[in-house]
């Protein structure tokens, strides 16, 4: 991770670059604004906090494309480890023949005008703030995942996005997989009936503890490494703490810098369920778990569930522990024609739609049928989504286009919120009210029960997933005859009497 390496040549021009972008504002997302170099000149991207992911899949990721014909180079690197600065620069020198600019300062990065976009790769705890200062520095943005910490960070990210004009990808490389539009597609047809809900996981198993595999090095010393710049403490990010190596190497398991499976885990799968279905923020989520095996001086736990309503009239389940692989669940989306059964991982070349009784359905010919994707066992063994995601960001830039990105930071935030609204639960006991289009969030209460109750006693029409163009399909009940002498007696009469 890293905060940057200093340029004092490029300081001078930081305010200007600053006052420049948060010039840009805008109601929506400025599609108008082609953010992109010159005709025929090269993106040039920079890293903040090339750690062990910024490393492995931003800049490794990126040198391969570049040797694949990418219009891109590799230009500056920001990291508080010594030894990591070392390794990623000597890499991206081999790769590509130039020695990138080093900066202990982000900022410093950020006020550099040959720099034109930047991949973040730092603790949770710094994305918000690095992300909102390179947009507003007029830098494209590759964001890891999760967005942001908190709630107030998530929905601040989305508002400096649609002011900027700039490209920004959020790090779920799932999303640049094409089987969740396709299911999107299904499902605002009506193939699924009116949508339910869906279920979701991500289980993991170690003989170590999750997030020990990350090793400390006796090289990790405060010496080698920005404690204070790591930490953020000047920046209010964090607390003042003594130099711990499981603190910096291992940080997602403590609470004030990441989340544990909420954040790093939960919300790739509910990202992609998001997407399939259409469906954004939540309206009500209440989390639960436990540190129930993990029992190592960590924060988060080992097994959590989040349960997040919707005003649409549906519910996401995301669940698993982090100390049993084999027993996952299923990744479903349910209607009340049927269902989509993904089955685990993220990669599909296929998927199976499971058709519900034609007593129930009225409709005979919807059967069972396996659904194929783009992807076909060929492709699989050579398609890297990390590969396909960062190939998206490019594509995005070099239109101009912020909604080219197949993870937006709208779509990233309604992610996250539903997330740390769990983690929020599991901490505090409470269940959270969201409120979208007031960007707040309450204590739980009995309106969101009362609310269906009074709905049905109303007999009204059920709500549909964003997008849903199939009228009534899989959204009526039929009404029993018998139903008829139903109601309360009044004065003694018969309500069937007529």
């Amino acid at each position: 991770m890293s905060e940057g390496a200093r340029s004092p040549n490029h300081r001078s021009s930081r305010r200007d670059l600053l006052a420049a972008g948060a010039g840009l504002a805008a109601a929506g997302v400025a599609h108008s604004v082609k953010a992109t170099p010159a005709a025929n000149s090269r993106i040039r991207i920079g890293f903040i906090g090339p750690g062990g992911r910024g490393f492995g899949a931003h800049v490794k990721t990126l040198a391969a494309l570049r040797e694949q014909g990418a219009n891109i180079d590799l230009v500056a690197v920001s990291e508080v480890y010594k030894k990591q600065e070392d390794t990623v620069c000597g890499f991206i020198k081999e790769q590509t023949g130039v020695e990138p600019k080093r900066y202990v300062d982000y900022q410093d990065m950020l006020a550099d005008e040959t720099v034109d976009a930047v991949c973040i790769g730092t603790p949770d705890h710094w994305h918000h703030r690095q992300i909102v200062d390179a947009l507003r520095a007029g830098k494209h943005v590759y964001a890891e995942k999760p967005m942001t910490k908190t709630v107030e960070e998530a929905l601040d990210v989305v508002k400096v996005w649609k002011e900027s004009g700039r490209v920004m990808q959020v790090g779920v490389q799932s999303t640049s997989l094409q089987v969740w539009d396709q299911a999107r597609e299904l499902i605002d047809a009506g193939k699924l009936g009116k949508v339910l809900g869906f279920q979701t996981e991500y289980f993991r198993n170690s003989s170590g503890g999750q997030w020990r595999y990350y090793k400390l090095e006796k090289e990790m010393t405060p010496q080698t490494v920005d404690w204070k710049r790591w930490l953020g403490t000047a920046a209010g990010l964090a607390p003042d703490m003594p130099f711990d190596r499981a603190l910096y190497k291992q940080w997602r398991c403590y609470w004030p810098f990441g989340s544990g499976m909420f954040t790093d885990l939960f919300v790739h799968r509910t990202t992609a369920m998001l997407k399939a279905t259409g469906l954004r923020f939540p309206a009500r989520v209440v989390g639960a778990g436990g540190i129930y095996l993990e029992l190592d001086s960590r924060d988060v736990p080992d097994v959590a569930t989040v349960v997040a309503d919707y005003n649409e009239g549906c519910q996401g389940l995301i669940t698993a522990t982090m100390c049993n692989e084999r027993s996952r669940i299923r990744q479903v989306i349910r209607g009340h024609n049927g269902a989509f059964d993904f089955g685990n991982g993220e990669q599909f070349t296929e998927f199976e739609f499971l058709a519900e009784r034609p007593q129930v359905t009225r409709d005979s010919s919807i059967k069972d049928e396996v659904i194929k994707t783009d992807l076909t066992e060929e492709t699989l063994k050579k398609t890297n989504t990390t590969h396909l995601h960062f190939q998206n960001w490019l594509t995005a830039m070099e239109a101009g286009d912020p909604a080219a990105c197949n993870n937006t930071p709208d779509l990233g935030a309604a992610a996250v919120v539903t997330v740390i609204l769990g983690a929020m639960s599991y901490r505090k006991g409470k269940v959270y009210h969201f409120d979208a289009a007031g960007g707040r969030y309450t204590d739980g209460s009995p309106s969101w029960a009362q609310r269906w109750e009074q709905r049905s006693k109303a007999h009204g029409a059920p709500g549909h997933v964003p997008g849903w163009h199939a009228s009534e399909t899989g959204s009526r009940l039929e009404t029993p005859p018998d139903q008829q002498l139903a109601g309360p007696w009044v004065n003694g009469r018969d309500p069937a009497a007529g």
